[in-house]
């Protein structure tokens, strides 16, 4: 029989002692810091959840300076398991999971992605910026450059919008197609312009303002390849199933753009409930509704600002 020795015994209960007393003193220390994980977590989220209050339009135009969200219309599924691929989805900042563990602000590069959230949050909202020396409240022209920042609902920094001709290194992960992300440095690569939707009058709308929340085409101007969401690609994210976002012009049999490239400049809504254009409750009878408003949106005459 093995001989009793209490020594050991109480030197291995003092040195677990001391070893739980030296975890419990550190988790006291990161907590007091901010440093647990779950308190990363909770402030990355509430920052990139926080709601956001888009620019209202005055003149039914988009301006330099205006906070939007990118929208890409829904469509009707051509089967019932495609109801959500089909919806309504938001341009947004997509974080690798592990930033998730250490980002206390967003950091370059950053993908993006679409997702399923119509309502304006810190994380799929997105400023018009001047490339050209266009000044702030200025409209946004058709075929004129501008820029896309976010910060993602942080104080700073601003991210771009950017994306670059495919390569060996540098290509969409699903699709293998030319990739989109958000980079820390404006450059020829974060350069964009809307484009009119029908291109049998696009060159007669050349240089007019750009209406607000109807539906156009944002063309990456490096590269001429349009932004679309093809929807066939997805993956998980911290915040659930979201869609791949690319630079690729899809084009119909007659040369003109699929509805994989459409996208609307969302604003805000000028009404005292807030939200966005899409929230625009529906008037009393005889009113002009919300889809009605979309479509008078589209015919809307455009005055000369040249």
């Amino acid at each position: 029989m093995a001989a009793y020795r209490p020594g050991v015994l109480v030197g291995n209960w003092k040195e677990e002692a001391c070893l739980e007393e030296e975890r419990l003193r550190d988790f006291i220390q990161k907590r007091e810091r901010g440093e647990l994980l779950i308190q990363k977590i909770n402030r990355l989220q509430d920052n990139l959840l926080k709601k956001v209050q888009l620019s209202v339009s005055k003149d039914g135009f988009i301006c330099f300076g205006d906070r939007v969200m990118l929208l890409s219309p829904g469509k009707e599924p051509s089967v019932q398991r495609d109801v959500e691929a089909c919806g309504e989805l938001t341009l947004a900042v997509n974080l690798e999971e592990v930033s998730i563990y250490s980002a206390v602000s967003l950091h370059a590069p950053c993908a993006v992605s679409a997702v399923t959230t119509v309502g304006p949050v810190g994380r799929n909202t997105f400023c018009i910026l001047s490339v050209d020396g266009g000044s702030v409240g200025e409209p946004v022209k058709f075929g004129q450059k501008f820029g896309l920042g976010t910060t993602g609902g942080f104080s700073d920094p601003m991210l771009y919008l950017a994306s670059d001709h495919k390569s060996f290194m540098r290509f969409a992960k699903k699709s293998y197609l030319q990739q989109v992300f958000l980079t820390d440095e404006l450059s020829y690569l974060t350069c964009w312009q809307a484009t009119f939707l029908d291109p049998q009058l696009r060159l007669e709308y050349e240089g007019f303002p750009v209406p607000a929340n109807c539906k156009l085409i944002i063309t990456h101007c490096h590269t001429n390849r349009s932004l679309a969401v093809p929807r066939n690609f997805w993956s998980r994210s911290y915040f659930g199933r979201e869609y791949e976002v690319i630079c690729h012009t899809y084009l119909d049999s007659h040369r003109a753009e699929e509805d994989k490239n459409y996208w609307v400049i969302v604003t805000g809504n000028p009404g005292d409930e807030g939200g966005s254009m899409l929230d625009r409750p529906e008037p009393k009878p005889g009113g002009t509704g919300k889809n009605e408003f979309r479509e008078e949106m589209k015919n809307i005459k455009i005055p000369d600002y040249n």
